[in-house]
């Protein structure tokens, strides 16, 4: 699945415009110590566009300290973590948008940082070392995902007719799907060693928790083969029909668990 992610937001685009334009009429470029509030974010706007992102931090800084908690100062912080980002700072970005929500939680773009910190968390790119291996995303570490979900829950509740909720909530169904595959990842990973009570506590876990996702198939095919192994029939029995009822034309019913592909490098 592939999810673009969204321009960059001018949430306080509007207010600043003005400042802006007449921090733009001077002929000759001032020195640091004469630049105001309005000539750094003027800079850093540039670097920004120019995709000059460690340039733009360091601006985004100066109108930060010069701004001194104006709009001016507010939409800084928001451009800054979204250089960060870009610049692969995540931790920084969330950082810098921690902040900004603890700070300035009556802000206009108080949905706009919550819905930009669910995008530094949320990645469903592999990059090219997880595709030269056929590394799958739910093999990955999945805090992140979890940080991105709640940043985006947090979005859909408290600004339901925010224009980034839409987007907010289909995220929040591939985290969903992605956090399941990696539960059914680790239950796999555990029965295919013969851990068949792990198996069977992390296949209990995908289950219980997100019923609704794909993932939920395999889960209950493994939890009740590892009940099998475990020599107790009733929970077997009972995954089994579970199982039947809700996918009658379960492929894991008919071909079991398949073996799972091989990169090129293990063939080696």
């Amino acid at each position: 699945m592939s999810l673009r992610f969204p321009l960059r937001a001018r949430a306080l685009g509007t207010v600043l415009a003005c400042a802006l334009f007449v921090a733009g009429c001077g002929n000759a470029p001032k020195r640091p110590e004469d630049q105001t509030a309005e000539d750094a974010y003027a800079e850093a706007r540039a670097d920004l566009e120019n995709g000059a992102y460690d340039a733009a931090i360091r601006n985004l800084a100066r109108v930060e300290a010069l701004g001194g908690g104006t709009l001016i100062s507010q939409q800084a912080l928001l451009d800054k973590a979204y250089a960060q980002w870009r610049a692969g700072e995540r931790e920084e970005a969330v950082a810098t948008l921690d902040r900004f929500i603890k700070f300035h939680p009556s802000s206009p773009a108080y949905d706009y940082a919550l819905y930009l910190r669910g995008l530094v968390n949320f990645n469903d790119d592999l990059g090219l070392l997880g595709k030269v291996s056929r590394q799958d995303l739910s093999e990955r570490d999945q805090q992140a995902s979890r940080d991105s979900y709640q940043s985006f829950k947090l979005l859909t509740e408290q600004f339901p007719d925010s224009k980034y909720t839409p987007d907010a909530r289909i995220r929040m169904a591939y985290i969903v799907n992605a956090l399941a595959s990696h539960e059914v990842h680790v239950a796999r990973y555990y029965y295919r060693r013969g851990a068949f009570l792990a198996a069977a506590n992390r296949a209990q876990r995908a289950v219980s928790d997100y019923q609704n996702a794909p993932a939920a198939e395999e889960a209950l095919y493994i939890l009740a083969r590892s009940y099998d192994r475990l020599g107790l029939d009733e929970l077997r029995d009972g995954a089994d029909r579970v199982l039947k009822l809700n996918f009658p034309d379960s492929r894991f019913l008919r071909d079991g668990l398949l073996a799972p592909d091989r990169a090129w490098w293990q063939f080696w």
